[in-house]
Order: C-alpha cells, then sequence, then structure tokens
C-alpha cells in the first residue's frame, strides 16, 4: 500500500529536473554577465559572451546532425575552445570525448573508432597526429580545426572548417534544455591503461553536477575565484573543474604548457587563487630557477592527486605560499573523490607528524556516499588499524556508468556493490584512508610485503632527490627485492651507497633498494610515473 506521502505528490516539471551541470553556466551569464570568465593571452571573455559561444557550437553541431548520444571527440590544450565544449557538446545532446594530446596514432585512432567519434575538433597544432590516426581509423569524423592566435609553432589545418568559422554558422540563442535523464552520458574518458586496449569511462550528467558542486566545497572555492589551468582539462573532465568554476561565477586562465615561469606569471598578474595538478606541477614550480619565481599576491590553493606527494615536498609547497589540499580519486569517480580534511588542531603537530597527516588520502567527498577498505575476496571491512591492507572501495552517485562496450570489466569492478579502485590501503583510527600502493605495485621480497609508496617517501626525504620511483626487481633468492630510480635537483649530487645508507635510518633493511639507477623517470602526460616501464627496465638488470 502506497504512503500517504505517496498520494496524489507525484514528480512534474515544477518539482522535478534532471540533474546537470549545464545550468551552472546559464546561471553565470545570468547573475553576473559581464564578469570575465575566460581569459586565454590577451583574450578576455565574460560569462555573456561565452555561454553565446556554447550555445553557438550547440547550434552549429545540431545543424550537422548530431544529437542525443552521438560522440564529439576533441584533441585540444587548455584552451577557450575546451572549455565551450564542455558545455556545448552536451547542449545538444551530444557526449563529449576528451583526447590525451599525447597519446600516439594508433591509440588515437582506436579510440575514434571504439568511442564512434562523428566529430573531431583538433588543435592545429596536433594535426600531424590526428592525420596519421585518420589514416589508420575505420570512421572519419567531420574535422574541425582550431587555429589557436596564442601558438605559434608548426601545425597545419586539416579539417573541413576552422572552428571559428563552424561557431559563426550556430545561433547564440539556441534553445538547449537539460537531458530527459540525468542518467544520460555526458562525457567519456579513456583510461590510460598500461597493458590492452584502454577502457571507456562513462560519465553522467548527475554525477557531473554533484562532483562539480563537490570539488567548490571541499576546495572552499568562494564566490569569483581565479583558476588556473595547470591540470589538462583531457583528464577526467579537468576532474570536473570546467563545470565547478561556473558554480562561483569564477574566471579561467587558460594555460597551454605548464612551465614554471609561465604559471608564477599568470598568479601574479591574474591573482589566481586556485589550482590544479599532479606532484609533478609541485615539483616544477619549487625547482624552478628563483629569476622565474613570482611574489605569491597571496596564499594560492593548490589541488594535488595522483601518487601521494612526499611529505618534504608537502612541506616545501607550503612554505613557498602554497596551500595544498590533498585529494585522491580515480578516472572511474569523475576525478577526485577524497579530500585529506585538515583539522585545526594539527596545526601544533611537530612537523614530520603534521607532514605525515598531510600525506593520507583521507576521507570521502560530501558528493560520495560511501568510502572504505575492504577484503577484495569477503568482502569484508578491514579494521580500522591503519595496518590491515585492503582494497580501497567506492560507492556513490560520482561513480562511473561503467565502462563503454564492456560488460566484462564493468562487472568486475562492481563485483560486490562496490567500485574495486585496485588500490592498496589501510584505514586509520580516525577513518581516514592512506594508500599503500597499487595491488600490482606491491613488493612481496621473501614472503615480506614492501610498500612502494613508503620507499620512495624515504627516498624523497633526501635533500637531493628531486623524484624516485621503486619498482620490484626479479631475484633469485628473495623472490623480489626493491629497486629505485632517482632524479636528482639541478647542480646536487649523492651517491648510490650514501642514498641506501640514508633510506636505512628511515626503513628497515629489508625495505632498503639494492639497487639505485640515476636517470630521467618515464611519466604520463598527467605527471603520473609509468611503473609498468620502469619494472620492464628493473627486469633487464
Amino acid at each position: 500500500m502506497a504512503s500517504i506521502f505517496d498520494r496524489h505528490l507525484d514528480r512534474n516539471p515544477a518539482n522535478y529536473q534532471p540533474l546537470s551541470p549545464l545550468g551552472f553556466l546559464e546561471r553565470a551569464a545570468s547573475v553576473y554577465p559581464d564578469h570575465v570568465a575566460v581569459i586565454h593571452g590577451g583574450l578576455r571573455r565574460t560569462y555573456r559572451d561565452l555561454y553565446a559561444r556554447t550555445r553557438r557550437l550547440a547550434s552549429a553541431l545540431a545543424q550537422r546532425g548530431v544529437g542525443t548520444g552521438d560522440t564529439v571527440a576533441v584533441m585540444l590544450s587548455n584552451t577557450p575552445p575546451m572549455l565551450e565544449a564542455h558545455y556545448g557538446v552536451a547542449m545538444c545532446g551530444a557526449v563529449l570525448n576528451t583526447f590525451n594530446t599525447r597519446l600516439d596514432a594508433a591509440i588515437l585512432a582506436f579510440t575514434i573508432d571504439h568511442g564512434e567519434a562523428k566529430v573531431l575538433i583538433t588543435d592545429c597544432e596536433f594535426s600531424p597526429v590526428i592525420k596519421a590516426a585518420l589514416a589508420l581509423a575505420t570512421r572519419k569524423p567531420l574535422v574541425i580545426d582550431y587555429d589557436d592566435p596564442e601558438y605559434a609553432g608548426p601545425g597545419a589545418r586539416i579539417g573541413e572548417i576552422e572552428y571559428e568559422d563552424f561557431l559563426a554558422s550556430g545561433d547564440p540563442e539556441f534553445a538547449w534544455a537539460p537531458p530527459a535523464d540525468e542518467w544520460d552520458a555526458i562525457s567519456l574518458n579513456y583510461t590510460s591503461g598500461t597493458t590492452g586496449d584502454p577502457k571507456g569511462v562513462v560519465y553522467h550528467h548527475r554525477g557531473a553536477h554533484l562532483l562539480a558542486v563537490g570539488n567548490v566545497v571541499t576546495c572552499h572555492m568562494g564566490a569569483h575565484p581565479v583558476y588556473l589551468w595547470t591540470l589538462p582539462m583531457f583528464h577526467c573532465n579537468g576532474w570536473c573543474f570546467p563545470w565547478s568554476v561556473s558554480v562561483v561565477a569564477g574566471t579561467h586562465v587558460c594555460l597551454r604548457q605548464v612551465r614554471a615561469e609561465a604559471i608564477y606569471d599568470a598568479i601574479a598578474a591574474h591573482k589566481v587563487t586556485h589550482m590544479c595538478g599532479a606532484p609533478i606541477v609541485m615539483s616544477t614550480l619549487l625547482n624552478a630557477p628563483e629569476a622565474e619565481k613570482r611574489p605569491l599576491p597571496h596564499a594560492v590553493s593548490f589541488i594535488t592527486a595522483a601518487a601521494p606527494p612526499p611529505a618534504a615536498v608537502l612541506e616545501a609547497m607550503q612554505d613557498a605560499g602554497f596551500h595544498v589540499v590533498h585529494v585522491y580519486g580515480l578516472t572511474e569517480v569523475y576525478g577526485p573523490a577524497v579530500v585529506n580534511d585538515w583539522h585545526s588542531e594539527w596545526d601544533a603537530l611537530p612537523s614530520a607528524e603534521r607532514a605525515a597527516k598531510k600525506a593520507r588520502q583521507g576521507v570521502r567527498y560530501s558528493a560520495l556516499e560511501a568510502l572504505d577498505v575492504r577484503d577484495p575476496d569477503t568482502m569484508a571491512s578491514v579494521p580500522a588499524d591503519g595496518e590491515t591492507l585492503g582494497e580501497v572501495m567506492f560507492r556513490g552517485n560520482v561513480v562511473m556508468k561503467g565502462y563503454l562496450k564492456n560488460p566484462t570489466a564493468t562487472d568486475a569492478a562492481f563485483a560486490g556493490g562496490w567500485f574495486h579502485s585496485g588500490d592498496l590501503g589501510v584505514k586509520h583510527p580516525d577513518g581516514y584512508i592512506q594508500l599503500k600502493d597499487r595491488s600490482k605495485d606491491i613488493i612481496i621480497s621473501g614472503g615480506e610485503n614492501i610498500s612502494s609508496i613508503e620507499v620512495e617517501d624515504a627516498l624523497y626525504k633526501h635533500p637531493a632527490v628531486s623524484a624516485a620511483a621503486v619498482v620490484a626487481r626479479p631475484d633469485d633468492k628473495w623472490g623480489e627485492t626493491p629497486v629505485a630510480f632517482v632524479e636528482l635537483r639541478a647542480g646536487a649530487s649523492v651517491t648510490m651507497e650514501e642514498l641506501v645508507a640514508h633510506c636505512r635510518s628511515h626503513l628497515a633493511a629489508y625495505k632498503c633498494p639494492r639497487t639505485i639507477l640515476f636517470e630521467e623517470i618515464p611519466k604520463t602526460s598527467t605527471g603520473k610515473i609509468q611503473k609498468f616501464k620502469l619494472r620492464e627496465m628493473a627486469k633487464a638488470l
């Protein structure tokens, strides 16, 4: 029998609308039409302009037959068209697929075909690789060139029409509407898998809306923040910040390349309040020559994720005037969904203890319903003792719809009613989680588990070390032993013997690397260390 609260109390257009981040831009343009929304070099665009341009894009796409469920792919740097695509593509019902700008032609061809791209917008800088990818791909999408006036390097137009001309054909008053169902796909993001074909992660409007608002709350974004794009917008849709900034009518400062001098100049010129990036961006800022640095106009919030930042790096960022917010997530949860929420009483702790707490991943976003560390076999929650290892798992509305055309992988990821991250961690007595490793990165030496993260953290405490990565090396006696790859700071020097001795002052002897190689560490375009390459190098030693 129906509850009294269900009788004659039905959903209708007046009391129910599907959640979508698209309305954030419409509201910002309505309330703050003259506020600067986008800065790119000498370009300034207001929210009125940005909203009109996104509607033009939606209209022009619709005129070309693009509609609900179609895929629009983009190969763009952090430039204005990338921001416009995050709204305009979905405004006509289509799904945005952002390409990683450092992928090779074969992977891009796979993505074009697998994602069934109907339209491809590409920056002229990337025309050589896109041309090669199109030659390999079965699908032949409509290609639109973007000729960025801020780019003077090599490149060519290879498409049917230039982006500005394409927009000119659209209607700035295009009558868009939110999706009929908030579960509809809004974007498609391919994981940077290390084996096999990448998996296509599908986001929905509901999750994008919730995570975008979650960013505003979590990162303390007040009215009119100034956000510097040091995080690639192709990565998890820029952690949903293209939508977050509109919630509070902020200003996007575009940046084609992540370079220390350009970052410091932008912070000083535009009074940047927020920026995001992997630990490699922090290292870029900290290790910049003094001539490239500029005084910060105020404390700048730096939201960082990827691998747990070494305690020494976190402390150095704080000393440099950056307020570091440590978040954690994966492509499958729209980017960041966990935050190391800080307690004021921790400020009084000794620096080493304070840094150790800062290095923990933390607790769930307000937009995430549940976060836990569980035994992947029994699905039982592990004890909150800071020692028992388990798999980090997520549950909630900011978890992906699933993997495109891959039901087997989707079912495995959602086994037991939780999303399995593949990350190993512990749960502390206060409920905060801490990563110990990816399941494939744990080193098992003589039956003992060694966390590569723990060894890396010890290496980072040495003043000569700029970057470090530790992987397993096969060993006839021990099964595996740790080998370290190290990059040194400019002008610094240290021997392998000195670094091993340093590690022994911080770690049990069996955890210390047996071999240390001083060379450049391979990384992805988002700053993640490519440990699969290091493992292959270690095997060859």
